[in-house]
């Protein structure tokens, strides 16, 4: 296929990874634009992953390969390198797009290597041109600051390209039907240096802020720890989590897994309140995919505006407890 696309998707448990379906939205989109096929592929255990392949073959997909074999149970970069490098010489994929994971930071350069590629990793948008030299990659530097764009270049060789969090929406797969197909990959138990430990558990306390629809983030214009309250109570009234810029997270008003931003978590809800936050560009590098950003903010030339769907210039003070009470009264019908 000389426009196809790959997406290899990553599971946790016996469910997805919450950015599988952002990478195939990626996946789905830049195949459209080059005018070219999209497929999937899920690896693991054949009779574990086969209720995935079975989801998958309900999206808009040429192929849904499922990667099965018994030392693929378990993640370990030696199998997975081994086995997606047959499949990518199997399925002959001009681009392979992967979700930016632990994982795949994991194996997905040592994979680029074998293939005599690199990967262009942690893309933040695709564009695709008229020109005939192929789609631009988009990435970031210096913390959001500047952003780079690359093309895939060299003899024609497959491209490989793993996308941010929360630069795709997975909600934006597009349904569909495809054919499920096996592929067995020869794999030497000998050959698979590292042995799988116990998976990794996040403390109980952890939040992932990623999966919420609603956030409620605060930022140094709360003032004060005491007038946290207000912002929790909003966030109560409207079922959300609530989030903060680092500022609030280094004071230990809240804790760190709340924090949003390029060295704390990137979100995706489909709203975002931003109460008394200015918008640092560290700050909206975290909130960039949320689909719609309400501001509430004194300072009307606050750079938190500037990408805001709906802003409120006022004192938080008092803007805050009104819609809290409109919205509980809203609630009680």
């Amino acid at each position: 296929m000389s426009n196809g696309v790959l997406v290899v998707l990553e599971t946790k448990g016996a469910g997805w990874h919450r950015m599988s379906f952002e990478a195939l939205a990626a996946g789905q989109k830049l195949a459209a634009d080059m005018g070219g096929a999209c497929s999937a592929a899920v690896l693991g255990e054949a009779a574990a992953i086969a209720p995935l392949a079975a989801e998958l073959a309900t999206k808009r997909l040429a192929t849904v390969w499922m990667v099965g074999d018994a030392l693929l149970a378990q993640y370990t970069a030696d199998g997975w390198i081994a086995a997606l490098a047959q499949l990518i010489a199997e399925v002959k994929p001009k681009y392979v797009v992967l979700p930016h994971t632990y994982q795949v930071r994991d194996f997905a350069p040592a994979l680029a290597t074998r293939m005599g590629e690199v990967l262009i990793g942690d893309v933040t948008a695709i564009q695709v041109a008229v020109a005939a030299d192929g789609p631009v990659f988009v990435r970031q530097w210096m913390q959001g600051k500047l952003n780079a764009e690359y093309r895939h270049g060299g003899d024609g060789g497959v491209c490989f390209v793993s996308v941010q969090a929360g630069s795709f929406r997975g909600d934006a797969v597009e349904s569909g039907a495809s054919e499920v197909k096996t592929f067995a990959p020869t794999l030497e138990a000998a050959k698979i240096r590292t042995k799988p430990g116990e998976a990794f558990r996040e403390a109980a306390q952890t939040v992932d802020l990623s999966s919420a629809p609603v956030i409620v983030s605060v930022g140094r214009g709360i003032g004060e720890q005491e007038n946290l309250k207000l912002v929790e109570a909003l966030a109560t009234a409207l079922g959300a989590e609530i989030a903060a810029s680092r500022p609030i997270c280094d004071a230990g008003w809240l804790p760190m897994e709340r924090q949003v931003g390029s060295s704390g978590q990137t979100v995706a809800p489909k709203l975002y309140l931003a109460v008394g936050i200015s918008g640092a560009i560290q700050h909206l590098v975290g909130m960039k995919g949320a689909k719609t950003v309400i501001a509430i903010n004194k300072d009307a030339d606050a750079p938190i505006f500037e990408v805001a769907d709906i802003g409120v210039v006022g004192d938080l003070f008092e803007v805050v407890p009104a819609l809290t009470k409109a919205i509980e009264g809203a609630a009680r019908g």
